[in-house]
Formats: C-alpha cells, sequence, structure tokens
C-alpha cells in the first residue's frame, strides 16, 4: 500500500481494492488528489474526522460525479452544522463501527471536535488521529488546565489501546504551534500504540519541526515519515 501526504491532515492511502482520503481541504501543490481521482484504484472513501475548515470542505461531495463508487465517512458534527446531509454520509459516533465488504471502521474520540479514526482495510490498521492530541499550551495554561488536558488524552488513547495496541500506519499531530512541549502527545501516543510507521500531520509548512519528532519515533520503534514536500509518497 502507499501513503500520500496532501497537506496538513490530509493523506490518501492507496491499496489494491480501496483508495481512502482522509481530512482533505485543500490539495497538494501539484494538484495530487485532482490528477489522480479517476485512477484511484479500488473503491474510494473520503473520511472527515470534524467540521473544523482544515479538516474538511464541502467540495469533496462533489467527488461523486467522477467517482461514483465513492463512500463518505463523517464524523456528526458535520451533519450537526449542517455541512452535509444526512444521505450524504453515514456518521459514526464514538465507539460505533462501520463497515462493508472492504472496509471495517472504528470511530474513537477526540479531545477537540469529532472523532479519530481506526481503519481496517487489505490487512492493515489504519489510524488517523484526526483533532485527537495532548493539546496544551504550557505557557500559557494553568497547571491545572495542562493536567486536565493531558488525562483527557491519556484517557482516549487508552480506549484506543484496548481495541488495537499496534497499528501499521500512524497519522498523528505534531504540531509546533503548541510551543514548547509540542511533541508530547505524540510521544505518549508511541509509548503505548506501537506504530509500525508514523506520520506526522496538522503542521502546515513547518516540515522541520514536525520532523524533529523522528528520533523519538524510531526510539519507540517507528518507521518514522520525514515529509520534505506535499504530493510524496512512501510504501508501506
Amino acid at each position: 500500500m502507499k501513503l500520500i501526504y496532501v497537506f496538513h491532515s490530509g493523506f490518501v492511502i492507496e491499496g489494491e481494492k480501496a483508495t481512502v482520503v482522509f481530512d482533505y481541504f485543500k490539495d497538494s501543490d501539484d494538484g495530487y488528489v485532482r490528477r489522480h481521482l479517476d485512477s484511484f484504484p479500488g473503491r474510494v472513501y473520503v473520511f472527515a474526522s470534524h467540521w473544523h475548515p482544515d479538516h474538511f470542505r464541502a467540495e469533496v461531495l462533489q467527488w461523486k460525479r467522477q467517482r461514483p463508487d465513492v463512500r463518505y465517512i463523517f464524523s456528526r458534527d458535520i451533519l450537526e452544522k449542517r455541512l452535509a446531509g444526512q444521505s450524504d454520509a453515514v456518521y459514526p459516533e464514538k465507539g460505533q463501527t462501520w463497515s462493508d465488504d472492504v472496509l471495517t471502521v472504528r470511530a474513537f474520540g477526540s479531545t477537540d471536535a469529532g472523532v479519530s479514526f481506526l481503519v481496517e482495510t487489505e490487512g492493515k490498521r489504519i489510524f488517523h488521529a484526526g483533532d485527537l492530541n495532548n493539546w496544551h499550551w504550557k505557557e500559557e495554561s494553568t497547571d491545572e488546565e495542562v493536567r486536565a488536558s493531558g488525562e483527557w488524552f491519556l484517557k482516549e488513547v487508552a480506549d484506543i489501546r484496548r481495541e488495537a495496541d499496534c497499528v501499521d500506519v500512524a497519522m498523528f499531530p505534531v504540531d509546533p504551534r503548541l510551543g514548547k512541549d509540542y511533541m508530547l502527545g505524540a510521544e505518549q501516543f508511541v509509548d503505548r500504540i506501537r506504530c509500525g510507521l508514523f506520520s506526522p500531520m496538522h503542521f502546515g509548512h513547518a516540515y522541520a519541526s514536525a520532523n524533529a519528532f523522528e528520533p523519538y519515533a524510531v526510539r519507540a520503534g517507528c518507521r518514522f515519515v520525514a515529509w520534505k514536500a506535499q504530493g510524496e509518497s512512501i510504501e508501506f
């Protein structure tokens, strides 16, 4: 299978039976999605973890005109905010599972809006965190706020670990806007869930900051993807 970095938290995973698109809101500089939509292998699945405009754009609903086989799996807050209709997608909530003959998805929690996704297809377990992270601004928050954020995050990770203590691919935020401890959530995640391949996300154009997580990920037993540009890909 192949993992392609689109932008921010947007990715494409191409297999033989399925192509999975996560949290698309903007195409890569080289227009990877636009150029390949017609030729994506297998059935196309489009996931959106929540309604935030850096994770979801309603234009994805128009892709069905080009790919009648596309199926949409959205967080329920997208429906609640009327950004999509009831018949446009399936809307699994935390703890719910949806499947067809190609793919199974289980929704887990988030420490912001929406959900995170565990997808199983073609013998692979794929985790996309959405906005699940240990979101804390230690320089700005009180000790109590930092502690509460950490406890909430670790509780959500424990829920995932009970279902899947290892995944083949994890896409997880490494966002330098958090300040000096911006890698903490990613560290806690890979300490608890074994990742065959770890991909940073939610870093915008801050490649160097995101890739600074590589030594820790490698020590935790992960193969790390050090993205350098939009549209890059890696086999796994």
